[in-house]
């Protein structure tokens, strides 16, 4: 199934952190947080001003993003768990 977000949001997969630590102790899945980094799937058109004019997004698919813990909405497609968030709330590019 293909996924267009609309206006300025920007849909996005969690990268997985690592397993282990650096020190080699493995962390179960109850004890592990959600990732705040993730990967650009899809992106909207962008918003509108105030003019009706579209103002398009900085980010764009295949950019790795950190976003904010608390951000965004959950869904799930085609199988896999994404993150449905507006622009506003990616915190940043990671190059």
């Amino acid at each position: 199934m293909a996924f267009r977000p609309l206006g300025d949001r920007v849909l996005i997969k969690r990268i997985e952190e690592e397993q282990k630590t650096k020190g080699g102790i493995i962390i179960p899945d109850t004890a592990k947080e959600k990732p705040q980094e993730g990967e650009v799937v899809a992106v909207g058109p962008g918003a509108r001003d105030d003019s009706g004019k579209v103002q398009p997004l900085d980010v764009k698919a295949g950019d790795r993003i950190l976003f904010g813990k608390w951000s965004g909405t959950e869904v799930k497609i085609d199988g896999q768990d994404l993150l449905i968030m507006k622009e506003s709330d990616v915190l940043g590019v990671v190059e």
